[in-house]
Parts: structure tokens; C-alpha cells; sequence
């Protein structure tokens, strides 16, 4: 197999952290272990399909654990590796700027669907 090369760091971290919903399943995580219903519950319109391949992915780039204790009724529980620690220090930066911008990434969000809806 032959070894990916990255052109910046960025790109690296893309590699683990892009997709529309790795980086809130992250940002939940962030307190404790959680469920994979409490997961579903908090990141919102995420199907149980795409939740649990977005998981699967998670754990085999090693930001994700994944602790399956073989109970009746079946209990899973998922945290975060050191690994995936270290990545959720660098969304912090990003959710502030996010909230200091929310308002005007919201307007511009309505008005982009305003002109596509009347095409």
C-alpha cells in the first residue's frame, strides 16, 4: 500500500476531521463517553446509517473508542482517544468564530436559499 503524502497540514487534518458530520459528533464527545442514542439525539438530523459509518470511520482513523459491553439490552458507549482529544483543541478557535459570525453566516445562508428557490 503506498504511504498518502500531504501538502500541508491542513489537508491531514481534513483527511480525519472532513465531512459534514465528524467534527459535531467530536464537539459532543468533548465532555465524556456518550451512547450512540444520546449521540444520534445530540447531533440532530443525522440518519442511524450515516451515524454509525461516520462512527466506524472515526475509529479507524483512532479519534474515536468505541466499548461494546456485551449486555442484554445492548450497551455501546463512545469517547474520545487522545488522538481525537488533541484534534478537539483545535475546533474551539472555530466554534468562537463560528458564534462571533453566526448572524451574518445565517443571513447569507437564507439568502442564498431565497435565490435558489426562485430559479
Amino acid at each position: 500500500m503506498k504511504k498518502k503524502t500531504y501538502r500541508c497540514g491542513l489537508e491531514a487534518g481534513l483527511e480525519v476531521a472532513g465531512g459534514k458530520w465528524k467534527v459535531l459528533i467530536l464537539w459532543h464527545l468533548m465532555p465524556g463517553p456518550r451512547r450512540f442514542g444520546e449521540l444520534r439525539r445530540l447531533v440532530g438530523s443525522i440518519s442511524e446509517k450515516m451515524l454509525i459509518q461516520t462512527l466506524r470511520q472515526m475509529q479507524e482513523d483512532g479519534i474515536v473508542a468505541r466499548k461494546d459491553f456485551r449486555e442484554v439490552p445492548p450497551r455501546v458507549v463512545y469517547s474520545l482517544t487522545p488522538f481525537g482529544a488533541s484534534l478537539t483543541r483545535a475546533l474551539g478557535p472555530l466554534c468562537k468564530w463560528g458564534t462571533k459570525h453566526m448572524a451574518r453566516i445565517a443571513a447569507r445562508s437564507a439568502r442564498r436559499d431565497q435565490a435558489s428557490a426562485a430559479d
